[in-house]
């Protein structure tokens, strides 16, 4: 990290000019949780997931991180690396217990909350006339909250939900990284530009390949060659290099898209079954869009294979979907662009995104036949609904599945 002086004096309070937003990250969250509950593993290099062979870390403890371990290794990876840590089994119940009362903590400093996930948050915070404290003070308020549940956070404070985002991972855990507005550049300059969201690991390589290391040498970047090296995004990542962010915490949609996804414990590797298996996971993503009431015309495709190479393809339909029979069709005409028959598969994922605002409405062109089918299709998927709301979600499945 540069040397640069972020670290908050608690008696000085420069005046605040613009936007303020906060990036809330809880630290090490499962491990926390689990060093809470069990006081007997404080101190001790903790691991939260499964062990097995093909188990993979979901999150581990600051003593395990001592270690080398991170969140996503494989658990074979992590033993060499640190033997004598404690492994625990993930408490969902506990973690969305905690969560819960995370953000009420939020809500109730603003009423501008964008959940990440489970464990991070974006606030905005910016004084007003209703309320006029300085950010300062909310965030520290906020942080001290969150500690008297037992848990601890890191927050980055700034003007752009870029700025906060990185300032929360500049020091932990605990830390609160103040960016004041205008020294967002000099801020960002020095640092690497694997700390940008956006910027993956295969990214940053060739970056670096071709000298560009450093937040600085990217906002350098012409027009051109952003487009060049970054494809269709690369003039909005050059921009918040620079510091410039336009989201609003105020106007962003928490919902996205709706997916599933699955990491079998052994490979699959015939057409039949990954096959089976989207059918489950496009069945699960079309019960969860109609219970949401979304129709999207985005669907996607994830693939990973055994060698931890991760593969996706979309296609963007003309009209919106929320059935199975819509989606399994774009499935399987994605699946050869990014998959071989025989291929081994370690993971796969179904999505649906860039949701329709309006009615659904059915293209002039399908004859009376289609329409009618697909409404005997749809029909059946309500009932099907019906049914797994009464009885439980495995009370009933297509033959297909």
């Amino acid at each position: 990290m540069p040397a640069l002086d972020y670290d908050i004096d608690t008696h000085l309070r420069r005046p605040w000019q613009g936007r303020a937003i906060i990036h809330l990250d809880l630290d090490a969250f499962f491990a926390s949780v689990a060093q809470l509950d069990y006081p007997e593993l404080r101190g001790v290099p903790v691991i939260v997931g499964s062990s097995g062979k093909r188990g993979v870390v979901a999150t581990c403890s600051y003593e395990a991180r001592a270690f080398g371990v991170r969140s996503a290794m494989s658990a074979v990876r992590a033993k060499q690396l640190c033997p004598d840590a404690v492994w625990v089994a993930g408490d969902f119940a506990r973690y969305r217990e905690f969560s819960g009362k995370v953000f009420q903590i939020l809500s109730a400093h603003s009423p501008y909350v964008l959940p990440v996930s489970i464990d991070e948050a974006f606030v905005d915070i910016t004084p007003d006339s209703t309320h006029a404290a300085h950010p300062i003070d909310v965030a520290t308020s906020i942080q001290e909250e969150v500690a008297r549940l037992g848990i601890t956070c890191s927050i980055g404070l700034g003007t752009t939900m870029t700025i906060a985002k990185i300032g929360s991972d500049y020091k932990k855990p605990r830390g609160f990284t103040v960016i004041y507005p205008g020294n967002e550049a000099m801020f960002l300059a020095p640092l690497s530009i694997r700390v940008l969201s956006g910027i993956g690991r295969k990214t940053a390589k060739k970056l670096e390949e071709l000298g560009i290391h450093t937040l600085r040498e990217l906002a350098q970047l012409s027009d051109h060659d952003a487009t060049l090296l970054l494809g269709s995004c690369g003039i909005t990542m050059r921009e918040r290099a620079r510091g410039i962010d336009p989201r609003q915490v105020r106007d962003s949609e928490v919902v996205k898209s709706v997916s599933n996804e699955n990491t079998f414990a052994t490979d699959i590797s015939s057409r039949v079954e990954v096959l089976r298996e989207l059918n489950h996971l496009a069945d699960k993503v079309s019960t969860r869009l109609r219970r949401k009431g979304l129709l999207g015309k985005t669907i996607t495709l994830k693939v990973r294979t055994s060698d931890f190479e991760t593969h996706g393809a979309s296609k963007t339909v003309p009209y919106p979907v929320d059935d199975l029979t819509q989606i399994m069709p774009i499935i399987e005409e994605l699946l050869p662009r990014i998959w071989s028959d025989g291929q081994a598969i370690r993971l796969l994922g179904v999505g649906v995104g860039n949701f329709f605002d309006g009615e659904e409405q059915l293209s002039l062109l399908d004859d009376n036949a289609h329409v009618t089918e697909l409404e005997e299709h749809k029909q059946l998927s309500r009932n099907i609904d019906a049914i797994r709301e009464k009885y439980g979600a495995d009370s009933i499945k297509r033959g297909m599945l």
